[in-house]
């Protein structure tokens, strides 16, 4: 019992020295004035000039230095389009072949690989004994038609005077038809030859030695892309090559377009495509002017010929180009630049310009094409809104809504 006694007096005598503590340190503390001034200080709200959620309060000086543009709001047409591949290759209304039509041996070649040439210049001659033979035949027959003509135009002076037979005028007469027809036989001869007038109206000055050359020229202007034969080289035999040279103008060039059944309906002659070199950022207008109506057995595509001007030959046959061919245009009444486009919290957003700022406003969007896209709702033709620089207002929009959640 008494030590129980004890016990209880120890516990008493401990709780009266920790309150004597606590009385002589001053608890409960005072709050300072100063920290409660502080905390009040600090729980007004920062003004960010955002009157609502989803608002943007900019002037227009503002919106000047923030490089913000606009635009109105209206409709039109989706440029829409599918891509094709294909090869360039040489127009092939500006390729001129060099031929002969005769056996013969080349003499001279006076152009080559790469060579500039102009429309109806030499590039080079032969020898052929066929040459030969239809030159002299031609100068027989305009030596007897001469003889001829003028036999014939005396007895015409004869038979009025009546000095000769009606009879023998008209064999006369039959005599000089004859010749001239002989004449101009051999003269179209030479022509298929590919001698030009002023070559054969100068073949009686020419001497006898050069009766067996025959100069070729050029059918067109351009450069020599292949020359096949030799100095000295038999050509023309069967067997044999009969092509010189091949000449082409590259001034304009063709596009070779493989495209596939299902999208062949679209493409019509006349229609201006878009053509891009592959590997490259090289691009040029080309205008349709062929589209097959066959399909290729082997490839099922369809074949499709455009042409374009390529005046400094940038362009080369060979290349392997992209065409952007397209499609019918397909309208709609509210169509946006995809600049203007922004995507907040996943939905589509556009900027809608007020008196005092933006409205950022949720749209539903539907078709589009490279540039624009179409809006279905949120947003009506004769509003304005933000074009470019539009990832500035989501920046400060974005900033807004996190000080919101952040309070």
């Amino acid at each position: 019992m008494k030590r129980t006694v004890l016990f209880f007096a120890g516990v008493v005598a401990g709780i009266g020295l920790v309150v004597l503590a606590a009385a002589w340190a001053g608890w409960p503390m005072p709050v300072p004035a100063t920290t409660q001034q502080t905390a009040t200080a600090k729980s007004p709200k920062v003004e960010t000039g955002h009157q609502a959620p989803g608002h943007i309060e900019l002037n227009e000086d503002q919106i000047r230095e923030a490089g913000i543009t606009l635009a109105k709001v209206g409709g039109g047409m989706l440029k829409r389009h599918f891509l094709a591949p294909g090869s360039l290759i040489p127009d092939a209304d500006h390729i001129g072949r060099v031929s002969v039509r005769v056996l013969a041996t080349v003499a001279e070649l006076s152009k080559r690989l790469g060579d500039s040439v102009e429309k109806g210049e030499i590039v080079a001659a032969i020898e052929s004994r066929e040459v030969a033979d239809a030159k002299s035949e031609y100068l027989a027959a305009r030596l007897t038609n001469d003889l001829q003509q003028t036999l014939y135009a005396r007895q015409k002076t004869l038979v009025e005077s009546r000095i000769v037979s009606e009879n023998e005028f008209l064999r006369t007469r039959l005599t000089a038809n004859d010749a001239q027809i002989k004449l101009d036989g051999a003269r179209q001869k030479l022509f298929a030859l590919g001698l030009s007038e002023g070559e054969i109206a100068d073949l009686p000055s020419q001497p006898a030695e050069s009766l067996r050359k025959q100069f070729l020229r050029s059918p067109i202007s351009g450069r020599v892309s292949e020359r096949r034969v030799d100095l000295g080289g038999l050509i023309g035999r069967e067997g044999q090559e009969s092509e010189l040279f091949v000449i082409v103008n590259l001034d304009d060039i063709w596009v070779d377009l493989a495209v596939s059944p299902e999208d062949i309906g679209s493409v019509h002659e006349g229609v201006p495509i878009r053509i891009r070199t592959i590997g490259s950022e090289d691009e040029a207008v080309a205008d349709v002017i062929f589209v097959s109506p066959l399909l290729d057995r082997e490839t099922r595509n369809a074949r499709v010929i455009a042409t374009m001007p390529n005046r400094d030959h940038r362009w080369k046959p060979g290349t392997f180009v992209t065409a952007e061919v397209p499609l019918t245009g397909a309208s709609s009444a509210v169509i946006v630049s995809k600049k203007a486009l922004q995507t907040i919290k996943g939905t589509p957003t556009l900027f809608v310009r007020e008196a005092d700022g933006f409205e950022a406003r949720s749209v539903r969007t539907g078709r589009e094409d490279d540039d624009d896209v179409e809006v279905l709702a949120g947003l009506a033709t004769g509003e304005t809104i933000a074009l470019e620089n539009t990832f500035t207002l989501k920046a400060e929009l974005e900033k807004d809504d996190a000080e919101h959640d952040h309070d």
